[in-house]
């Protein structure tokens, strides 16, 4: 089974491309939407240990933990700490799933694949790219986003040259979702190529 790790930085349409692997009947693990769920089930308890005052009626209020890491940069460690081997363990189970459903290939969208060394544990790298100016129309479009928030996200994670370079294979979504998806299928049928040809 060949794992393929997901990454870009934010606003250069990983989700939309995860959606694509998706569509195109590869299995996607994609660790957003395990954070989420985490930030309404055990997650929390830890994460109001940690940080006091951020989860409300059982769920953690991102908006308020978001503003605390915003005061306390140092607290993102905390919170890694907390909430990386819960994902970790997740993604493990989903991995036996799909070994055991016979996926001859999956998807493990993770969005900090280089900064976590996740890369070390994925067989095959794509990385999803376009152009910085599109980047950051689509990021301040997003709701409560500002200048400020959007430098501090972009400060934590790799620089989009290095991700590309340290790529198997790129994905351009500065285009339609169409050339987006032409080249997710391209890249599944390369990959199945690979496997047939070592068989």
């Amino acid at each position: 089974m060949i794992k393929i790790g997901l990454t870009g930085s934010i606003g250069m349409g990983k989700s939309t491309s995860a959606k694509l692997f998706a569509e195109a009947g590869i299995p996607v693990n994609d660790s957003d939407a395990v954070v989420h769920d985490l930030y309404s089930g055990e997650a929390v308890p830890l994460v109001e240990a940690s940080f006091p005052g951020t989860t409300i009626d059982g769920k953690v209020d991102r908006q308020e933990l978001s503003r605390k890491l915003a005061g306390d940069p140092s607290g993102f460690k905390r919170l890694e700490a907390i909430v990386h081997p819960l994902v970790r363990e997740r993604e493990r189970q989903f991995l036996e799933r799909q070994r055991k459903a016979g996926a001859g290939m999956v998807v493990l969208d993770i969005p900090l694949l280089f900064e976590t060394g996740a890369d070390k544990r994925v067989d095959k790298i794509v990385v999803v790219s376009c152009d910085p100016q599109i980047q950051r129309e689509r990021v301040l479009a997003r709701p409560g986003m500002t200048e400020e928030k959007f430098n501090m996200i972009l400060s934590r994670q790799t620089p989009d040259a290095e991700k590309r370079a340290r790529a198997d294979y790129v994905i351009d979504t500065g285009g339609s979702i169409e050339a987006a998806g032409e080249q997710v299928r391209e890249i599944i049928a390369d990959l199945r190529r690979k496997q047939q040809s070592k068989t």
